[in-house]
């Protein structure tokens, strides 16, 4: 289980550890057993008005979009080297991702497989996924159940890891076995 102080040292590791011109706002940091992803938040581009009027939302995408794709280029090597030093420091892979305005994206994050056992109940939804055409696979499928259950009960979620962190903080702080 990763305790509340190994996601804080982690954490501000990164922190002490990333170029200042990457952090516009603090790096958001996110682990767990197979991965640490670290978000980069960066600066906006600002579009002018042209002589056809105010930019579009479209453009204003793609404008996001091409940062992004720069950002990445533009620091591939030092943010390899980074990665390198957390991850023989912390043994686990890490993963970026940069976030421009309200365009968001990650790289190189780890898809890790997990086993599980279902009633025919629960394959017959991740057959009706598939054959409806919302997913090539039945991994694809619980992979897309996973993200609904994430997206529509974020809040359940948080508070459910809170508690779970604030049950690891007692267990640290009682006796000795």
């Amino acid at each position: 289980m990763i305790t509340q102080e190994m996601r804080e040292r982690v954490a501000g590791w990164f922190a002490g550890r990333l170029p200042e011109e990457w952090q516009t706002a603090p790096p958001t940091v996110t682990i767990d057993r197979e991965e640490i992803t670290v978000r980069l938040t960066i600066p906006d581009v600002e579009l002018s008005a042209g002589g056809d009027g105010p930019a579009g939302e479209a453009a204003l995408a793609e404008a996001r979009a091409g940062r992004a794709k720069a950002f990445r280029e533009d620091t591939r090597e030092q943010r390899m080297q980074i990665a390198r030093e957390a991850e023989h420091r912390y043994e686990t892979k890490v993963s970026w991702g940069v976030q421009v305005g309200d365009h968001a994206e990650l790289w190189t994050h780890v898809a890790a497989p997990v086993m599980t056992r279902l009633r025919q109940p629960q394959r017959m939804v991740l057959d009706t996924l598939v054959e409806a055409g919302v997913a090539r696979s039945r991994a694809d499928a619980l992979a897309w159940c996973v993200r609904l259950v994430g997206q529509h009960e974020g809040d359940w979620l948080e508070e459910l890891r809170g508690a779970m962190a604030s049950v690891a903080d007692v267990r640290d702080r009682g006796p000795a076995a």
